[in-house]
C-alpha cells in the first residue's frame, strides 16, 4: 500500500509507493488518480508532464510558480540521480507564509513530493545527469509565469550548493526575495 506523509504546512504530501521487486527488477504505480484523490488532494485534475534533465550536480531550478488563474499544483519525482525538493507556502493569509519543506527525493527512494497551489516550487540536483518528472495541473502560461529567490535568506533553505557554485538559469538569478513578492 502507498504511504502517504503530512507535513506541519498544510497541503505538501511525501507520496511513498509500494514497490513489487524479485529477481527482475521491480514494479510500482508510479501514479493512480483515484488513490491520489483519495489519499493526497481530492479534485486535483493534472494535465500536462515536464521533465528536466540538469547535467552536473548543484543545478538549481526555481523557485517557480504561477498566479490565480493559471496555478499549478504539481506531483513530482526524479527518474534518475536525486534531487533536494522544496516547496515554499506562498499563500498571502496563510499562517505558515514563507515557511518550506524540503525533501530529498531519488530514483532510489521512488518518492514523489506533492505540491499544491499557492506554493513555489524548486529543486536541487545531488547527483549529475538527474532527470525529474512532474505533472501539473494546469498548463504552462509564459503571463502566470513567476519566480521566488532561491537564495533568499527570509525562506531559511539550507540548500546542498553554495552560491557561487549553483548551476542557474538567467532567469532563476533575478526572481524577487520574499519581501518583494507581488501576489496579493
Amino acid at each position: 500500500m502507498t504511504t502517504v506523509e503530512r507535513f506541519a504546512i498544510e497541503g505538501p504530501a511525501l507520496i511513498h509507493p509500494t514497490v513489487h521487486g524479485d529477481a527482475r527488477g521491480c514494479f510500482f504505480e508510479a501514479f493512480r488518480q483515484d488513490l491520489f484523490e483519495r489519499n493526497v488532494a481530492p479534485g486535483v485534475p493534472f494535465v500536462q508532464d515536464n521533465q528536466s534533465l540538469s547535467r552536473p550536480a548543484g543545478t538549481l531550478r526555481g523557485l517557480h510558480f504561477q498566479l490565480d488563474p493559471r496555478a499549478q499544483a504539481k506531483l513530482v519525482r526524479v527518474l534518475r540521480g536525486s534531487i533536494l525538493d522544496v516547496a515554499v507556502d506562498i499563500r498571502p493569509r496563510s499562517p505558515t507564509f514563507g515557511q518550506h519543506v524540503a525533501v530529498t527525493l531519488s530514483a532510489e527512494n521512488r518518492a514523489q513530493l506533492y505540491v499544491p497551489t499557492g506554493f513555489a516550487h524548486g529543486f536541487c540536483t545531488l547527483e549529475p545527469d538527474t532527470e525529474v518528472f512532474y505533472k501539473t495541473s494546469d498548463f504552462y502560461s509564459p503571463t502566470h509565469d513567476r519566480g521566488l529567490a532561491w537564495n533568499d535568506p527570509a525562506l531559511g533553505i539550507v540548500w546542498p550548493v553554495s552560491e557561487a557554485d549553483a548551476t542557474l538559469s538567467d532567469r532563476d538569478r533575478l526572481h524577487p526575495r520574499l519581501a518583494d513578492l507581488a501576489i496579493r
